[in-house]
């Protein structure tokens, strides 16, 4: 496979830090590049809104009084449109009936300003630990993926093995079901060391010889989504 490489670096958890102080998104963006997490910023609340509808993350951190669109209600827009990542709140809201409010409306967590950088870090990485221990299984055409073993395991029965990087673009399409990727979208999220966009296509044929043509739809000029299960 002649024009990309096809070996992983080591996995950096993605992270996306909804924020609109400059200063704070900032400083918290350094460090926790810093911690081995792969940040993405937005500074209002219907850019929040966009990205975590259409890219796929491991934790999120949403502040609440953000510009054009209130952070509780971009966590409940998330959730309805089965958006489960898990969600740290970082607010200067931070009285009791404010941390019920939040968590009611989907958070994992809730953390009031001004806080402890050291106990920031300590909860986002129980987030994403636990995140992940319980997100084993993914629905996919046919079948439940496991991205921790990078198998299938199908209705009809037995398993099917994947490579790492065809997990990692099935659960990509699988936790976000009825979302359409474009192939620069899906070579930016999953093949970020790859510079020849025809590898998305080569594994998506991989997926569908393993799997089935049903297991990724094609969408006619627009890219892929997962296949209807």
């Amino acid at each position: 496979m002649r024009g990309w490489v096809v070996t992983s670096p080591v996995a950096r958890r993605r992270l996306l830090l909804v924020e609109d102080d400059p200063q704070l998104s900032a400083m918290l963006t350094d460090l926790l590049t810093g911690e081995g997490f792969d940040v993405e910023a937005a500074r209002d609340g219907q850019r929040g809104l966009h990205l975590g509808l259409s890219r796929s993350y491991d934790v999120v951190v949403l502040d609440r009084g953000l510009p054009a669109l209130e952070g509780l209600d971009v966590l409940a827009r998330w959730r309805a449109r089965g958006v489960y990542t898990p969600v740290l709140v970082l607010s200067a809201l931070g009285n009791p009936a404010d941390r019920v409010e939040g968590l009611d409306a989907g958070a994992e967590d809730y953390l009031a300003k001004p806080f402890d950088l050291d106990e920031l870090l300590a909860r986002l990485r129980a987030l994403v630990r636990r995140h992940h221990e319980e997100s084993d299984q993914v629905p996919v055409p046919g079948g439940l993926l496991d991205p921790g073993t990078h198998e299938v395991v199908c209705d009809a029965g037995g398993r099917v093995a994947l490579s790492e990087r065809e997990s990692d673009l099935l659960e990509t399409l699988a936790r976000h079901p009825s979302q359409v990727f474009g192939r620069e979208q899906l070579l930016d999220l999953v093949f970020a060391d790859a510079e020849d966009i025809g590898v998305v296509d080569t594994y998506v044929y991989y997926l569908r010889r393993k799997l089935g043509r049903e297991v990724v739809a094609t969408v006619r000029g627009v890219g892929y989504r997962l296949g209807e299960r």
